[in-house]
């Protein structure tokens, strides 16, 4: 009974700010008569949202399908790189230097030079610069993980005269799904976002962000929020089926205590 009411809980409570949230800027625009061009209504944004659905819808799955590209491949290469980490210890000392580096590169002076490397009309600049944000938190998150492995276990399994691969594969990467996943949720979000912000510097004129900018150009403020809301709709559900999987990931992970 008590987690049925902490669930309940935990969905209403959000939704219940949400809509506090929206009332609230509802009132304020209204009231303070606050220009479109400063800050749309949410009504508004509503409407324009559902009036130009088909062409948000069209900006979003170009974006989406970068983000996605972008997860995928980043997450894999960043776990594999984790367990190569988590094994030679020399990999993880040579690879920090530029793990550190990449982690500071600005997307506005990258995102520029993918353009020239792979074409104006391609969307791989955007796909990398997805994989390079999700790298990061995923590889520093999996390489904690994949260090938590208490000594009882490694000795237990040394035991048993066992490798080093069967070592990580049926203790330390069980043991390690917890931190994954908090990288892949982290993840999940900056994967959208650097898709949106590498399309602002070039490539092709189909995604949401230059949407936004083409918008906002012909000062229809109104329908850049439309399109803004589109990428925040994007983002959550990216991050709710991220979410979603570690849920049915972690109930079905074997114990190690």
């Amino acid at each position: 009974m008590r987690t049925s009411t902490s669930r309940t809980r935990a969905i209403l409570a959000p939704v219940i700010f949400g809509l506090a949230v929206l009332v609230i800027w509802q009132v304020a625009v209204v009231v303070l008569g606050i220009k479109p061009y400063v800050l749309p209504s949410p009504i508004n944004i509503g409407g324009q949202f559902t009036k130009a659905f088909d062409t948000v819808w069209a900006g979003t799955r170009v974006t989406g399908f970068n983000a996605l590209i972008g997860l995928i491949l980043g997450a894999v290469t960043g776990i594999i790189a984790a367990i190569i980490s988590a094994l030679a210890r020399v990999f993880d000392e040579i690879g920090l230097p530029v793990i550190t580096a990449a982690s500071v590169v600005p997307i506005v002076a990258l995102a520029p030079v993918l353009y020239t490397m792979f074409g104006a009309g391609a969307e791989t600049a955007r796909q990398l610069i997805a994989a390079l944000a999700v790298f990061i938190p995923v590889y520093v998150n999996s390489l904690r993980g994949l260090r938590q492995v208490k000594p009882v276990h490694r000795d237990l399994m040394r035991a048993y005269a066992v490798s080093s691969w069967q070592v990580t594969r049926t203790v330390t990467l069980p043991g390690a799904v917890p931190f994954i996943f908090t990288g892949l949720r982290i993840a999940s979000s900056l994967a959208v976002i650097s898709a949106l912000i590498a399309e602002y510097f070039g490539g092709p004129i189909d995604g949401l962000a230059k949407s936004i900018t083409s918008a906002a150009s012909y000062s229809n403020y109104t329908l850049a929020y439309a399109f803004v809301l589109g990428a925040i709709l994007l983002g959550l559900v990216f991050y709710m089926v991220t979410l979603a999987l570690e849920k049915l990931a972690t109930r079905h992970r074997p114990s190690l205590s």
